[in-house]
């Protein structure tokens, strides 16, 4: 038995089976750490002010209650989505571990185990990783533990297994046409053309989109101001999901983005149809006057949308795969695709026709100009390939 004043004055007490290396484990006992070796690392700790008794008690689901408790500034949807992650993965199994007791090979195996056992895929363990980071720093700054041993792991095995953030892909031109073209002549999905119009002729994100308001709209000016998105997700101890205005996560995302024409089109067509079968009168903190609405007349939900495709890119695949098989020709199928890479086809037909990168990053409302250099590039590779191609045979080389 050993007794001490921890870090922060409160006499603790432990004990070992052993009191040095060299002593034996009696019969049916655990093995445990000398009880000399523990009194060397207790004083360390209490000389660094590390309170390791509390730590060996403290789970990593005890500091994850404590950190969210202290990011106000999250928005509902950020919350909502740090919790979902956290819960899936984290909370009934590695959480339950003791904070003091972690270290960085715990966190590699981890990692490494979502991996190659669970099949996951990158972007799932950086944003596990994205949580737990802070996690382990607030757990240092408070002086439970000496460093995080989360640093630089994700870092290293992406590294070393060349783990790379998927990218989105933009719809080729003839991709896009025959998305569009379908929409327009099918009874069935006709209803949807004036929303897609929106975000292929505008690149907003769908909580953008599908939270636009009429008074966002100067068809004076020709122009659509995005000062908002519309969420629909719990938050904090909510039971159900409910929809929230969110203001944009950096100021990059306010902005003013010109009407082309068939955008305005589409909008005046909208608001004409509305005109006859009443408006969306729901209000959601304090924002109404929404331009999209279901059936119902109430709020079209984020993910509904992603639903819509996936079963527009069914239909229109099968219908293609028959009518090619009739007319013996190779079908022009749809790859499957989210609403975010429609954004990204926008964002992508920017980038053909524009080369002011910053007008780009303005309209896309990109924070970092990176993330447009990143489109900008993929976009004029193919245009680089293009004009090599009509160079063919016009140079005179060997």
């Amino acid at each position: 038995m050993y007794r001490y004043n921890d870090a922060g004055g409160v006499r603790r007490t432990i004990y070992s089976w052993r009191l040095v290396e060299t002593d034996k484990i009696p019969p049916r006992k655990k093995s445990c750490e000398p009880l000399r070796e523990l009194e060397k690392q207790l004083e360390r700790d209490t000389d660094d002010g590390i309170q390791s008794f509390i730590a060996a008690k403290k789970t990593v689901n005890d500091f994850y209650e404590k950190y969210m408790s202290m990011k106000k500034e999250l928005k509902p949807s950020t919350r909502s989505t740090y919790a979902s992650t956290y819960n899936k993965y984290v909370r009934d199994e590695f959480g339950l571990r003791p904070i003091g007791s972690v270290k960085y090979s715990d966190i590699k195996k981890f990692y490494l185990s979502m991996y190659f056992d669970s099949g996951l895929k990158p972007n799932t363990i950086h944003a596990v990783n994205t949580i737990l980071h802070p996690i382990f720093t607030l757990a240092v700054r408070d002086g439970y533990i000496r460093s995080n041993p989360a640093y630089q792991v994700y870092a290293e095995l992406k590294k070393q297994n060349a783990w790379g953030q998927e990218k989105r892909h933009a719809l080729t031109e003839q991709q896009q046409s025959a998305f569009v073209d379908y929409i327009r002549n099918s009874k069935k999905y006709r209803k949807w053309l004036n929303m897609f119009t929106l975000f292929l002729g505008t690149g907003c994100r769908v909580g953008e989109v599908v939270g636009l308001r009429w008074e966002d709209c100067d068809f004076t000016e020709n122009i659509i101001s995005i000062n908002h998105n519309l969420v629909y997700c719990k938050a904090d101890d909510d039971k159900k999901f409910r929809y929230y205005i969110s203001t944009p996560k950096t100021k990059a995302g306010e902005r003013i983005i010109p009407m082309l024409k068939e955008v305005r089109k589409a909008l005046l067509e909208e608001r004409i149809s509305q005109m006859q079968t009443g408006f969306n009168q729901t209000v959601i903190d304090g924002y109404s006057g929404f331009i999209f609405q279901n059936r119902n007349g109430g709020m079209r939900k984020p993910t509904e949308i992603n639903k819509v495709i996936n079963r527009i890119i069914a239909d229109y695949n099968a219908e293609e795969t028959e009518q090619a098989k009739k007319k013996k020709r190779e079908p022009i199928l749809l790859p499957h695709f989210s609403v975010h890479n429609l954004r990204h086809t926008f964002c992508t037909r920017f980038c053909e026709n524009e080369t002011n990168l910053k007008i780009i990053q303005e309209i896309m409302g990109h924070a970092n100009i990176s993330t447009t250099m990143d489109v900008y590039n993929e976009a004029t590779q193919e245009q680089k390939k293009t004009s090599f191609a009509n160079l063919e045979g016009k140079i005179m080389i060997g």
